[in-house]
């Protein structure tokens, strides 16, 4: 039996596992067949996290923060869980192997996917001109045309935002309604540098190593046309990866897992969330790393608070397998 499970391994995973490590917990990583390492697997240059000046690429830094994870004594493992035991003391995840372990606490860490647009061309050229995070990639675009798709808030701050680089954005929506509040439509419709392309979809990305263009179908008459871009950047939401948990930890009405205040405890004692599981508003690497940490220290607590012949146990169990 472990002490503590983390479960994901993107920047909130890696993080809790580099504390729990160095608190002597000797966390094991389930880290995904697929998904390890998180969405910044997907990213090419990353700007804006501390302590990279020259910029970092994604899985650089994902590889970085699971060295230092191992270095200080975290056990990674690359499976995917298929189910988890969350009530009583002792917690247990299955493996798609048919491995089972047990742990006196559990970090649950997975993030959120993206939602995508299902375009062939979509994965391709996802970190070559196709783009979920305006923060993120924005800065490549500077005096560069680009296209946003979506007609929720978000998707009107991604437009309002890459005007501080782009000199054009056009902003694709499928209809003449939008989801936005109407604060932030206002703002979006105000910028000079946004031309809203209403009732169209996007129906084809072109490019051959870079994206070159979208192609937009009129959903009123069929018609179709090629707007010159070099950039698409995708605000059609985003869902938190909480499969797994669904009846048995309580959700807010975003969908994320619910979380005391600022900690990271859930509604089951011994176990804890971080990272964009918990984040519907700032889904950052930095943010999501801050909460591992978090999850990780909330986790140390709550061990420390356990009988000392409970804790005894379960480092017993972890040397001897």
């Amino acid at each position: 039996m472990r002490q503590v499970i983390i479960i994901g391994s993107g920047p909130a995973g890696y993080t809790a596992a580099i504390y729990a490590a160095r608190a002597n917990l000797s966390p094991l990583v389930i880290a995904s067949s697929v998904e390890f390492g998180g969405e910044l697997m997907k990213t090419t240059d990353v700007e804006n996290f501390p302590g990279f000046p020259e910029g970092v690429m994604g899985p650089d830094l994902m590889t970085k923060m699971q060295q230092q994870a191992e270095r200080f004594g975290a056990e990674i493992v690359y499976d995917d869980v298929t189910s988890l035991e969350l009530d009583g003391p002792i917690k247990a995840v299955t493996l798609g192997n048919g491995d089972r372990h047990e742990a006196l606490a559990v970090i649950y860490a997975t993030g959120s996917a993206y939602r995508k647009l299902g375009l062939p061309d979509e994965d391709r050229l996802s970190g070559y001109g196709v783009s979920w995070c305006a923060t993120c990639d924005g800065a490549f675009f500077r005096q560069k045309t680009v296209a946003v798709v979506g007609g929720g808030d978000s998707a009107m701050e991604e437009a309002t935002f890459l005007t501080r680089f782009a000199d054009k954005v056009y902003l694709v929506h499928r209809s003449e309604t939008f989801r936005a509040s109407p604060a932030m439509l206002d703002r979006a419709k105000a910028d000079p540098k946004i031309e809203f392309v209403t009732n169209a979809s996007v129906a084809h990305i072109y490019g051959g190593e870079l994206v070159t263009g979208v192609g937009v179908v009129d959903t009123v008459t069929g018609d179709e046309r090629t707007l010159d871009v070099s950039g698409l950047f995708i605000a059609i939401g985003a869902d938190p990866r909480t499969h797994l948990v669904h009846g048995m930890l309580d959700l807010t009405e975003h969908g994320t897992i619910a979380v005391e205040g600022r900690s990271s405890r859930t509604s089951l004692p011994g176990v804890f969330a971080a990272g964009d599981v918990v984040d519907p508003t700032y889904k950052q690497a930095i943010t999501a790393a801050g909460s591992g940490c978090a999850a990780a220290l909330d986790a140390q607590h709550y061990l420390e608070g356990l009988s000392d012949d409970v804790r005894q146990g379960a480092n017993a169990e972890t040397v001897s397998a």
